[in-house]
């Protein structure tokens, strides 16, 4: 599952429009063998507005945002973007003691935090405007400094995502799109730019298997409608690229031994600290970038699984499947898994090859 999402600040219109020109598109071209078989192989979800009332509210011709906001905001003068839980605010701690994480939050905010949480996507673009740069987590972050980067257990896969948008658009990829703007090829982490506070984009990372990334997509924030056509030309290849990422990493499902799926299972990359949970049938998808990862999956009440060596390679997706043993009786007091803390540590002391001779993992390598 791969979503779009556009509009949320509702002057900013051209990706609203880019995504009703996507729909038609993949429809139009579904016999084209790519097309094809991107729409068979993907569940595509399109947003073109999560903000209909601010767009309803702004300008043709407009490029910044009006002094009161209005347009950018929704009926109610909130930022929808400003409106997120923030991992490194005060918001988490209050929900970690109890309180409500939705408390006090727009209607809009409360529909897109149901949708992401309740839902197995596996990668998401938010589309922007006023610049032209592919922006990615983390938008906030400890240092509060300008210009600090604030960066991720994903960052390298993330900086490949953003580059395969931004290398697929002439403009994004310059970097220097709009007056004043310089992003070396296109891309950028969203603090080191500018922070902020309760965006989309770090929710979907911590409070879901999504990963995010939110493309900039003009300097003007409402153009003309004159200049759309262009703007598709532009941004086409990249809107279909990025969809196709999907396919990228390794998936698989989690089992019982009796085949049944072990729904919330958790599937850890060793040198990542950022797991992926399984969907009610066992399922899981878990984007990587190529090269030899160590995987193994666990689950409260259930034996961790061995671990396995992958080899990911460019534009292939594997398929791990783990079956796990539900712990004895005797066990059930003590599920907690000592070599994941480990091989980190030893990680940095030894050569992948040596790491996985020591530990014993099987070799998948497709």
């Amino acid at each position: 599952m791969v979503k779009y999402v556009a509009n949320m600040h509702g002057d900013e219109s051209v990706g609203r429009q880019l995504l009703i020109y996507l729909a038609q598109f993949l429809l139009k071209n579904y016999k084209n063998p790519r097309i094809g078989k991107l729409v068979n192989t993907t569940d595509i979800f399109l947003m073109p507005s999560m903000n209909p009332d601010g767009f309803e509210a702004s300008l043709e011709g407009h490029c910044e945002s009006k002094h009161d906001y209005s347009g950018r905001h929704n009926a109610n003068n909130m930022d929808l973007n400003r409106d997120f839980p923030d991992q490194f605010n005060d918001d988490m701690t209050q929900f970690l003691r109890g309180g409500s994480i939705i408390e006090g939050r727009q209607k809009e905010t409360v529909a897109m935090m149901t949708w992401i949480s309740s839902q197995p996507f596996v990668l998401s673009g938010n589309f922007h405007g006023g610049a032209v740069v592919a922006s990615y987590p983390f938008d906030s972050g400890t240092s509060k400094k300008y210009g600090v980067e604030s960066i991720s257990p994903d960052d390298e896969l993330f900086k490949y995502l953003a580059h395969i948008y931004a290398d697929n658009n002439p403009d994004m990829h310059s970097g220097g799109a709009c007056p004043s703007d310089i992003f070396p090829g296109g891309v950028t982490n969203g603090a080191k730019w500018y922070e902020v506070i309760g965006g989309m984009q770090d929710f979907n990372y911590f409070r879901s298997n999504a990963l995010e990334i939110t493309f900039e997509l003009s300097c003007c924030k409402y153009p003309n409608a004159t200049t759309l056509p262009e703007h598709w030309r532009k941004n086409k290849e990249s809107l279909i690229k990025y969809l196709e990422q999907v396919h990228i990493g390794i998936k698989g499902v989690v089992l019982t031994t009796d085949g049944r799926p072990i729904e919330g299972a958790q599937i850890r990359i060793y040198g990542i600290n950022r797991n992926v949970s399984t969907t009610d049938r066992g399922e899981y998808w878990r984007l990587l970038t190529p090269g030899r990862y160590i995987v193994f999956a666990s689950a409260w009440g259930y034996k961790p699984s061995e671990m396995v060596e992958v080899t990911v390679k460019e534009n292939e997706q594997s398929i791990i499947n783990f079956t796990l043993k539900i712990l004895s009786s005797k066990e059930q007091g003590n599920t907690e898994v000592e070599y994941p803390r480990m091989v980190p540590i030893m990680s940095r002391l030894m050569p992948l090859d040596q790491l996985v001779a020591s530990l014993n993992v099987r070799d998948y390598d497709y």
